[in-house]
């Protein structure tokens, strides 16, 4: 039997996800209520402009007053989409003190301060979720945290940023460069006018640290992840991605040590076969692995942004949040009970991919593998081009770690017949 009662809901925020939200609970509140149990009402609308049109939502829910808004006594969920730490976290403890669950799509936030955020929750009887803060549309967060909470995740590998897959999908199909092809993104609207946050990496590291958490129940804040943006990627990695039948995507990955005693996490560019699945994932798509003892490789893929899927996610974690309110429960909190180590980027073991600038004259590979045999990194292929004096060395490893890379790289700028380091990148995939 349903209750007439509705379940009041908060909104903080009504840009383009917000919108959506509004606009999916006003067309679709029948179905909703038949799902929940209850109808939903929107009850107010915090935004900083309230002046600007928003097409089908009411103006007298509209307030800037959002501290005053998740105050309110009859608020059941308020709906967090404003993003950025401050005001939201203030706002979203604000709410759990008043008796409100809350639903985020905050990844910024959720990536920083989520052990804090679990713990109000949790002392205030309250629901805290957030699949909407990671992949958009993508159901990532509750298959980790419930369908997948009797296996063991060892690996987690994925496009997790629709602007940097869009640039370097430009990149390898067109041959444009980088910026070429973040002037297209920007005009396609893939990316924002400042995109320092997506080419930077910033934005797949915070998704990073919030999948490594639930994957392997330890806490992983996004000061945890070592994150390298693709500014860096040439028109010439790309072209020597495709020589050895790979392509450049941005990753993020979280990895079980094998001896299950410590994790890590990183965002890099990093070069991966065209066989494996990730390679075909084209335009401004996310997809993510998971690798688990038992479910064996899992892939979960789609638009991993934008209004309405984003805003799918949101209206998804509603409904559990409602059907938990009225059974007098609460749903999965925070599992960290592994409490494992974060290992820095220097212990990491990858293959990599390191392109010399070298003089074309003989004994300049026997220096450059002897350098690499001291370091105690094994080369897995060489090829080499020479002319007019200069040669280009293109040298493959096999699984390294990233310490003695590095220190063998080192050593590489000390040869007077190494003129410089043209590029490295990881192979990942294999």
């Amino acid at each position: 039997m349903m209750r007439t009662r509705p379940l009041k809901v908060a909104l903080l925020g009504c840009g383009v996800v917000g919108s959506e939200v509004a606009r999916i609970m006003t067309t679709h509140a029948d179905d909703l209520a038949a799902r929940i149990g209850a109808p939903v009402e929107l009850a107010g609308i915090a935004v900083r402009r309230p002046d600007r049109v928003r097409e089908g939502v009411p103006a007298e829910l509209v307030t800037t007053d959002a501290t005053a808004l998740v105050k309110r006594g009859d608020i059941d969920v308020v709906i967090e989409v404003i993003g950025g730490i401050e005001p939201a976290r203030t706002l979203i403890t604000t709410a759990f003190e008043h008796g409100a669950s809350v639903v985020s799509a905050n990844k910024a936030l959720v990536a920083a301060d989520g052990a804090a955020l679990h713990a109000a929750a949790e002392a205030n009887g309250a629901d805290l979720y957030y699949e909407a803060a990671v992949a958009g549309a993508i159901p990532l967060v509750r298959p980790l945290r419930e369908s997948l909470a009797g296996d063991k995740v060892n690996r987690v590998l994925g496009i997790v940023n629709g602007t940097t897959n869009f640039i370097l999908d430009r990149m390898a199909s067109t041959g444009a460069g980088y910026s070429e092809a973040l002037d297209e993104a920007t005009a396609l609207g893939y990316a924002e006018a400042d995109p320092t946050a997506d080419v930077e990496g910033f934005d797949a590291a915070a998704k990073a640290a919030i999948l490594a958490g639930i994957a392997f129940h330890t806490r992983v804040t996004i000061d945890d992840v070592h994150r390298e943006g693709l500014t860096e990627v040439t028109a010439a990695d790309i072209a020597s991605a495709q020589r050895m039948g790979c392509t450049v995507k941005l990753l993020a990955i979280c990895e079980r040590a094998a001896d299950g005693a410590s994790v890590t996490a990183r965002v890099h560019p990093a070069m991966i076969p065209l066989t494996h699945p990730l390679a075909s994932v084209r335009e401004a798509y996310n997809a993510v692995f998971v690798e688990a003892d038992a479910a064996g490789q899992l892939m979960f893929y789609g638009p991993g942004a934008g209004g309405a899927p984003t805003a799918s996610a949101v209206l998804g974690d509603l409904v559990a949040v409602c059907r938990n309110k009225l059974a007098g429960a609460t749903g999965p909190g925070e599992s960290a009970y592994t409490a494992l180590p974060v290992s820095p980027m220097g212990e990491v073991v990858t293959r990599y991919h390191i392109s010399l600038d070298v003089a074309d004259k003989p004994g300049v590979l026997a220096q450059v593998a002897t350098v690499f045999a001291e370091h105690g990194v094994s080369i897995d292929t060489v090829r080499q081009q020479g002319k007019d004096g200069e040669a280009s060395l293109v040298v493959v490893t096999h699984r390294a770690a990233d310490a003695a890379l590095s220190s063998t790289v080192g050593a590489l700028r000390e040869l007077d017949t190494v003129r410089g380091v043209a590029s490295i990148m990881r192979v990942e995939g294999e």
